[in-house]
């Protein structure tokens, strides 16, 4: 060859933009390789994309589902964020969206409340148990890490597998409903508010009433809001998108994380108590992952069940790394992840959005190369 290829390393840190370009290029990448494969298989790759862009973002009533599935990604996205934030592995976030479920579920099922107790109180419990059980599941790894210097990739992969099957274990056998891998619904009162709900008030004035009001109102389109699936867990996502990016760019706490994962030794030297600040940098990425499997079982299926994830907290991970651990640029990405598992229920050979997810993953762990090295050619 007249060239050839060198890397150099980089001795000045990379433009602010440019973290962002390599992972849309990521994206860009691997939906073209995606598209290689099926063509291979004898498929149609502009024809299912255009598919997967309809059923992901084509109406209100699907752009309302993908937003859904991206609720809980936001939060899982975020729990691993902070955990990544001081290169602590947290791949456990699946296992701690399981156990925030539990916990939420507790309130209901015990019960812990009475009742007839206020949608407000039940609803504000659910989440701090949710919180509660997922900080638990973090603080078990955080401490074997910070006690003993457990690898934490491999103590919480394993305590994924051991929050399912505690599930799966009341869900079988004491809360079984007649038998099915699933508890009793729960009350009205433990249900997140859905969008519809406010749509109710709407219709029935809209059928009492016959006014230039009521004719401009749907001129807008306003019903549409009627068959919406999206509920209040959202809002607790981009309100933790606020916090978690003030208390790591903005808080002394996360001007400690970022060091310590930057540089322990300084850190050490300093005089940071990095076994303090390890376990609750785990415990705040679990009690994020818990808030997840709260919203989800309050805000979609309403009852404790076997497969509530599928696979929210791994999806977590490649959120956090396309996002480039930017809490903002984290709900973008859930929204794409979730118009992705949206679109993949329905989307044939029915693997394929996992694949897409795999190169995602791969392309994305490639792309850091070029945050570290410049490419140049040689003669």
């Amino acid at each position: 060859m007249p060239f050839k290829l060198v890397l150099e390393k980089r001795v000045k840190d990379v433009p602010p933009w440019y973290p962002f370009a390599t992972s849309i290029g990521s994206v860009v990448i691997a939906f073209i390789i995606s598209g290689l494969i099926l063509k291979l298989i004898g498929g149609q790759p502009l024809e299912v994309a255009r598919y997967f862009f309809t059923a992901a973002f084509g109406s209100w009533a699907a752009f309302s589902d993908t937003l859904v599935k991206a609720t809980p990604l936001i939060l899982v996205g975020l729990a691993c964020t902070v955990a990544f934030k001081m290169k602590l592995w947290n791949i456990g976030a699946e296992g701690q969206f399981y156990m925030g479920a539990f916990f939420a579920s507790l309130v209901v099922l015990l019960p812990i409340l009475p009742p007839d107790s206020p949608k407000i109180v039940v609803i504000g419990a659910m989440m701090v148990m949710g919180m509660i059980g997922g900080a638990i599941w973090g603080f078990i790894p955080g401490y074997l890490k910070a006690r003993f210097s457990i690898n934490e990739i491999i103590s919480t992969l394993m305590l994924n597998y051991v929050a399912i099957l505690w599930n799966n274990f009341w869900i079988f056998n004491t809360w079984s409903d007649a038998g099915f891998q699933m508890t009793p619904t729960f009350p009205k009162s433990a249900w997140l508010t859905r969008v519809t709900d406010y749509a109710r008030p709407y219709k029935a004035f809209m059928q009492n009433t016959d006014s230039g009001l009521t004719r401009f109102l749907e001129s807008i389109g306003l019903e549409r809001i009627s068959g919406m699936t999206l509920h209040l867990g959202v809002v607790f996502g981009l309100i933790a998108v606020v916090i978690v990016w003030w208390l790591l760019e903005r808080s002394r706490w996360g001007y400690e994380v970022a060091l310590i994962g930057d540089n322990p030794h300084a850190a050490r030297y300093a005089g940071l108590n990095i076994a303090r600040n390890i376990i609750l940098v785990m415990m705040v990425s679990g009690a994020l992952a818990g808030l997840a499997g709260m919203s989800e079982v309050t805000g979609v299926v309403h009852r404790l069940q076997e497969r509530i994830s599928p696979g929210y907290g791994f999806t977590g991970i490649i959120i956090a790394w396309l996002a480039k651990l930017n809490p903002f640029a984290v709900v973008p990405v859930a929204i794409l992840f979730g118009g992705l598992i949206l679109a993949g229920r329905e989307i044939q050979p029915s693997g394929l959005a996992m694949m897409l997810q795999g190169f995602i993953l791969f392309m994305i762990i490639s792309s850091d190369v070029l945050l570290r090295y410049k490419i140049r050619f040689s003669k």
